[in-house]
């Protein structure tokens, strides 16, 4: 059983027993307690690799990845430890898309113009939501992180508290370096197991991932074209369609009933609805009349007294890739400041 040593500060108070004495007592718990959790860990580590040997990963993949792994405290620090302030969206969208970052996103967007447009008719996906996404996940390939990912998530399904999770993405994670997309040692993330440029957990990438230049690997470690592939693979599969945008903010009139806001599909109704239930845009201008109405959820992530949009069924798809309003309203702020050429 590992007991957590008790503070130098509260054995003091008690004076029951002296400094020197109170010193080498926690050290030695200290070290015993790390010694203890490292024997179980790689024990722990020896169920993974029967479990990859059992579902056909090769003996030399399995060595390669499980080298240099080691229990990461970080990984279990940060997992237990999220941050708990929540800024309204005043003061997150400015933070998560700055003025710098949508200059940045212009000049990439026509930098890769060319694969971007292609790409984006293949999967039917506009390009500036691919760019969008990148952006917001990574900043634009720049934060990737650095972290072993076999090492992590082996870290994460040993801390038990989403063992399940965390060792099906193990696995997964040996089965695209097997599958030879990327070496052990290159196979880098966030302290969770999130890869690449698009920030892909190992079972995301193995459902969505694309190879966007041909050359029969996936990358999205360091190859532009299939980070943008997997991007609108990834939104294509699970609902996008680019006659659509995503939404727009809008002006609700005081007192609007609470129980109209929200996502689920019995929720969702025709602009011109909206319009006669007082909604408006936000210079308030009338909704738009459309050939073909289009169906939008109300969202007030900050309640009636923050920003309110409606959203259509592009926004729920970005929800669907992370669950955050404020993430998909960052993707989609950023969006709509980078001008489409078609």
């Amino acid at each position: 059983m590992n007991i957590k040593p008790l503070s130098i500060s509260t054995i003091l108070l008690s004076g029951l027993v002296s400094f020197s004495t109170i010193a080498t007592t926690e050290v030695a718990v200290t070290v015993d307690d790390t010694a203890t959790q490292e024997t179980k860990f790689n024990a722990y580590l020896e169920t993974l690799k029967q479990e990859a040997k059992e579902k056909g990963i090769t003996d030399a993949t399995i060595q390669a990845a499980f080298k240099d792994v080691v229990f990461k405290p970080h990984s279990v620090k940060a997992d237990n430890n999220q941050p708990e302030k929540k800024l309204t969206l005043d003061e997150y969208i400015p933070r998560a898309v700055p003025a710098w970052k949508i200059k940045q996103a212009k000049r990439l967007y026509h930098e890769h113009f060319d694969d971007l447009k292609r790409i984006g008719e293949t999967y039917g996906v506009q390009p500036r939501f691919i760019v969008a996404l990148w952006g917001v996940e990574s900043n634009f390939g720049r934060y990737t992180g650095n972290h072993n990912v076999v090492g992590a998530l082996s870290t994460l399904a040993f801390d038990g508290r989403r063992e399940a999770l965390f060792r099906k993405q193990t696995i997964a994670a040996l089965q695209i370096i097997d599958e030879g997309h990327i070496s052990a040692e290159d196979m880098k993330g966030s302290w969770a197991g999130a890869m690449g440029q698009c920030q892909f957990m190992p079972t995301s990438f193995l459902a969505y991932a694309q190879d966007g230049n041909n050359d029969g690997k996936k990358d999205i470690w360091t190859t532009t074209a299939d980070v943008f592939a997997s991007t609108a693979n990834y939104l294509k599969t699970e609902g996008w369609d680019d006659k659509y945008t995503w939404g727009r903010q809008i002006q609700v009139p005081h007192g609007i009933d609470p129980e109209l806001q929200g996502r689920d599909a019995e929720k969702g109704k025709y602009l011109q609805e909206w319009q006669k239930l007082g909604i408006t845009n936000l210079d308030g201008s009338s909704l738009p009349k459309l050939n073909e109405d289009i169906k939008a959820w109300l969202i007030m992530p900050d309640d009636e007294a923050g920003r309110s949009y409606l959203v259509y069924n592009n926004y729920n798809v970005l929800m669907h890739w992370n669950r955050s309003y404020y993430f998909a309203l960052a993707v989609s702020t950023l969006a709509d400041e980078i001008v489409d050429k078609n």
